[in-house]
């Protein structure tokens, strides 16, 4: 099919029965402007305040106290969104009752449950007044080290009823990466499990655990979460004592769950107040700490669901992801749109690549989300889930983690479904939600995003900060949005937020994200990658630093560099390359306990596809490591700024070198 023309276009019922179609109508005709998707993205990013305002109601957010303004101040950094508005976030997530499920999950080895919406709100209630009898108040913090099972989204709704403020990440990060990170936060409560399944294999994680407890001081409970043991409640309860002392509880005896359920009730708090503290990957030290707001995630995330993903009260929605990635959190929020939240925790092709096609048929999955490492790995396998699956149900696919290629959305129309809206979405942490993203009312083109997101007022910045369209450039965001953080954890005089967002473009109120992308002529996006050093393999950002942390604490390394090296299918392969102290070489052994080292201190996906030894590691002047620079040498590119670099001759050894 030839690239100007669409690999799917909505029907007209399609696009009428929309709730999108609906948002649009009924804000033409309040504020008038013309029936097009053209005039109603305008209009949201140039009156700011009544698209805000429009979208607060259309979303059926009822604050228990209005706002006296949809926003006061002016730019990126002084705009303040709802000031005098009262809301909580678990509130509008918990809103619908009944035994209709809220909550369908998978386990690696098979186990399968459901929560409906009347078990979620009681055991959130158990939750939130456990957290009441420790003193968790507004601002504490809890945390969750913790698998994607229904347990996490039960703690987090039970923090955030109470105002605290939740983070998490996946029991598959070593202990230096969960102590980077929490060791910031100090949290109050801790909940984590004794361990996971990955592959059918099951993973301790219970020493790591108390490790962890052992460096957080501010840890008043620990409750540990039964997963990977078949013991009983009173092997359990010993286990936990033995664990952590008079801090340890199981999650039986802290929820209570043989008692009838509390009251429900929430802390209403301002539309700004902490909600979530996210962490972004560590590319250049410890991992910073992003807050986002309650009301401003609330709104920006069920903007995406039912605008953008068309999301409808019943629909089932699922995403492979992990606690430690925010698309676990625009997940969770699928709940205030009435959505049933799918989830699943473990290897997603074990024991056969077919394994979440499965999952999306047997439980009638309307809106499937993955990335594209895993349509691609689906496709090498040779499956066609289209032909071997009944996938009646399914309506929308989205993507995110990296780019989608071209290819890649022809081969989804042609062995997954036809009429289809790909959604390829791109945003991130540190906004906990997207820039470009897709849209029901709109057709597909191949490797390109449908459009950019209401209300987000995006650009493609050339070399001259001025916009551009038909090529590539820096994106960057004109304008204020909500669902900006509210700033970084114990950042008191905001420098690192405004040195990580607004410091590259002195004198201009812009936010720049960090990609290159390009706005199309017909308004799509086509995202060509980072434009910073961040490794993205597999969809999963990665933090060099992270790697560093780990690779140089072993005595026959001193000194070592991560970069990513693409590949053709659109990905990236971690390389690193380590100088040896004197009398070292890089054999079997080595490289086998380099991999193992990273695999324990971060991740698997941290993991070099490529390791190799060189006798030097180019740096700045003032001593940093040039990722970028051995970049664009590995992919034949020349680097023009070598007067910046202590040893430019360094970069040579790495031509050619993989």
């Amino acid at each position: 099919m030839p690239a100007d023309q669409p690999l799917w276009r909505p029907s007209e019922q399609r696009v009428r029965s929309s709730q999108m179609w609906a948002f649009l109508v009924r804000c033409a005709e309040k504020h008038g402007f013309g029936r097009s998707w053209d005039a109603l993205y305008q209009w949201s990013i140039t009156s700011r305040g009544d698209f805000w305002s429009e979208l607060l109601d259309f979303a059926q957010i009822q604050p228990s106290a209005p706002a006296r303004a949809a926003c006061e101040g002016e730019g990126m950094r002084g705009t303040r969104w709802f000031p005098g508005m009262k809301l909580n976030y678990a509130r509008h997530l918990l809103r619908f009752e009944g035994a209709e499920p809220a909550i369908l999950f998978e386990r690696d080895r098979g186990e399968r449950g459901m929560l409906s919406r009347d078990d979620l709100r009681q055991h959130a209630a158990r939750c939130a007044a456990a957290l009441g009898r420790d003193g968790v108040q507004a601002g504490d913090r809890v945390a969750g080290f913790v698998p994607n099972a229904p347990e996490a989204v039960i703690a987090m709704l039970g923090a955030a009823s109470r105002g605290a403020i939740w983070s998490s990440c996946s029991p598959d990060f070593g202990l230096a990466g969960v102590l980077d990170r929490f060791t910031q936060i100090e949290p109050t409560v801790l909940f984590a499990p004794d361990g996971y399944t990955y592959g059918g294999k099951g993973i301790d994680t219970l020493e790591r655990v108390k490790s962890i407890a052992q460096e957080l001081p501010s840890l008043r409970r620990v409750v540990l979460i039964p997963y990977l043991r078949e013991q009983s409640d009173a092997e359990w309860r010993r286990l936990a004592a033995e664990a952590f002392g008079e801090r340890g509880a199981t999650w039986r005896d802290y929820l209570v769950l043989d008692e009838p359920a509390p009251e429900l009730t929430f802390e209403e708090v301002a539309f700004g107040r902490p909600l979530y503290i996210m962490f972004s990957s560590g590319t250049t030290g410890v991992p910073k700490c992003i807050v986002h707001g309650h009301g401003g995630t609330l709104l920006q995330l069920t903007k995406e669901h039912l605008l953008h993903t068309d999301v409808r009260p019943g629909e089932r929605v699922f995403y492979f992801t992990t606690c430690g990635w925010m698309m676990w959190n625009w997940l969770v929020t699928a709940l205030g749109a009435g959505a049933t939240i799918v989830l699943y925790e473990g290897h997603p092709a074990s024991p056969t690549p077919h394994r979440l096609w499965e999952l999306a048929a047997r439980e009638g999955v309307n809106v499937f989300g993955t990335s594209p490492k895993f349509l691609a790995a689906v496709e090498n396998a040779g499956v066609r889930p289209g032909r071997e699956h009944d996938l009646s149900s399914l309506r929308a696919v989205l993507s995110t983690g990296s780019p989608l290629s071209a290819e890649q959305f022809r081969w989804v129309y042609e062995n997954v479904k036809s009429d289809l809206q790909l959604a390829s979405i791109c945003g991130g942490t540190d906004i906990i939600s997207c820039f470009m993203l897709g849209n029901p009312i709109l057709p597909v083109y191949a490797g390109e995003i449908q459009c950019r997101g209401l209300g987000m007022d995006a650009q493609a910045w050339g070399p001259d900060c001025r916009p551009v369209v038909g090529r590539k450039g820096e994106l960057v965001c004109c304008a204020p949005f909500p669902s900006q953080p509210v700033g970084f954890w114990n950042d008191f005089d905001g420098a690192r937020y405004r040195a990580a967002y607004f410091d590259h473009y002195p004198g201009r109120d812009v936010w720049r994200h960090g990609d290159f992308v390009e706005i199309t002529e017909r308004g799509g996006v086509i995202v060509y990658g980072r434009s910073d050093a961040t490794l993205n393999p597999g969809g999963v950002r990665i933090g060099t630093a992270e790697i560093y942390r780990v690779v140089e604490a072993l005595p026959e390394v001193t000194d070592s560099i991560v970069v990513g090296k693409d590949t053709p299918d659109g990905d990236v392969e971690i390389a690193l390359f380590v100088v040896l102290r004197e009398g070292v070489s890089l054999d079997a052994a080595l490289e086998k306990k380099l991999r193992d080292e990273i695999a324990e201190g971060c991740t698997r996906r941290h993991v070099p596809r490529h390791i190799r030894q060189v006798s030097e590691i180019p740096h700045t002047i003032s001593g940093k490591k040039v990722e970028l620079a051995v970049r664009q040498i590995l992919h034949g590119q020349e680097v023009e700024n070598r007067d910046a670099l202590a040893n430019p001759q360094a970069l040579e050894a790495f031509r050619g070198i993989l």
